[in-house]
């Protein structure tokens, strides 16, 4: 079956018991035992709950690995897959990653001895120039948050087989619909969920897929042992969201490939991020391990003044962190995305004080053109008016 078949029907559309259209949220903490000597497959919720095991078995199935495991929120996720390292063991890791895993590789699995290098996972050179005899795996973000750079994953998974080290992909930013790293050859895909799988900003969950049963069994022991599992009613949630998710995406990212060609022809705007842009870098890599562009991108217009001044006349996007909502979300990352990264290492990595991130919802999009120009027109007639 095709994606968007699958994502509706994947084992969990029809309840065998009662014939619902739907999973039944089991709201249960414990389960009884018919027989100690022959348990039953679920016996405490943290272990496992029948509600969110079709989330795990639908996500799954979609990004193509053997299993799934549904978390507490995406850095659940992420943490509970660092917990795979030990100490002494080193990591390479995208140099412009979510503020909230370089928070976590810096100031909690620092504190643990497992040491963490940031690299341009793009440059393939930098890649192979980081490995050491400690390097135990190599965590990537494509595109990467928030300046959209392209990662070659099929070249970095060949690189990561001749060290013998693990892969793990976020895959956030374009879900299973656009990309599946896992057919890549990577070794583990992580999700927060929150975002445009759950895709309503009303859920925030986190996901795990891997590919080999092996490493399956070691996610499943951490997610047991750690404990940061998704509640049940947010992990229906989560199966509705993915009911929807091919259908928002198109939209959103059609939407989203118009204003980047707008923002890019703009005369204020000094540079655009979107993959889908044949000037962007990555474009072809993109269009090589991804079937579309998915509905994010970032401009810088200057400076931090700017930004602050657009912020604050935009009228359709909800300004707020997060991203992935059927309503467009913008985002400064300075404050917001990436304000756990010190500002010099900020603006090293490219993340100026003029940069915001815009996540594209299913408005109409003239009506986003509309308000975005008002709000970076008002800025221009201030400028002209203190002169």
């Amino acid at each position: 079956m095709r994606f968007e078949t699958m994502a509706l029907h994947n084992g969990n559309e029809i309840d065998p018991h009662t014939g619902a259209a739907s999973i039944p949220i089991y709201q249960a903490s414990t389960f009884h035992q018919f027989s100690v000597d022959q348990p039953g497959v679920f016996d405490y919720a943290r272990s496992g709950n029948p509600t969110r095991q079709a989330l795990e078995n639908a996500i799954a199935k979609l990004e193509g690995g053997c299993r799934g495991y549904a978390f507490a929120s995406g850095m659940a996720a992420i943490s509970t897959v660092f917990l795979l390292f030990s100490r002494g063991d080193h990591l390479i890791v995208s140099q412009d990653v979510y503020g909230g895993t370089y928070r976590f590789l810096t100031q909690v699995l620092s504190r643990m001895g497992i040491k963490t290098t940031f690299v341009d996972t793009s440059n393939l050179q930098a890649i192979e120039a980081a490995i050491s005899p400690q390097t135990k795996a190599i965590y990537v973000e494509t595109p990467s948050n928030p300046l959209l750079k392209v990662s070659d994953l099929r070249r970095i998974v060949k690189i990561a087989k001749n060290y013998n080290l693990l892969t793990i992909v976020d895959n956030t930013f374009l879900t299973p619909y656009f990309q599946q790293p896992l057919s890549l050859g990577v070794d583990i895909v992580v999700h927060s969920a929150t975002k445009f799988i759950s895709g309503h900003s009303d859920v925030v969950a986190g996901l795990v897929v891997v590919k080999d049963l092996d490493l399956a069994e070691q996610i499943r022991f951490l997610q047991n042992s750690f404990g940061a599992i998704l509640g049940v009613q947010d992990s229906w949630l989560t199966l509705r969201g993915l009911k929807t998710l091919s259908a928002r995406l198109e939209t959103s990212t059609k939407n989203a490939e118009i204003l980047a060609c707008w923002l890019e022809q703009h005369p204020m705007i000094k540079k655009v991020y979107y993959t889908g842009l044949p000037t962007h870098p990555g474009h072809q890599v993109q269009t090589e391990q991804a079937s579309g562009h998915g509905a994010v991108l970032s401009f810088d217009v200057g400076s931090g003044a700017i930004a602050r001044q657009i912020l604050s006349k935009v009228q359709l996007p909800i300004v707020a962190v997060s991203l992935g909502a059927v309503e467009s979300i913008l985002s400064y990352p300075a404050k917001m995305s990436h304000a756990a990264m010190p500002p010099e290492v900020r603006l090293q990595h490219g993340i100026t004080d003029g940069l915001l991130r815009l996540s594209v919802g299913l408005e109409n999009v003239e009506d986003i053109i509309q308000d975005l120009a008002q709000a970076i027109e008002t800025k221009v007639s201030i400028m002209i008016s203190r002169k």
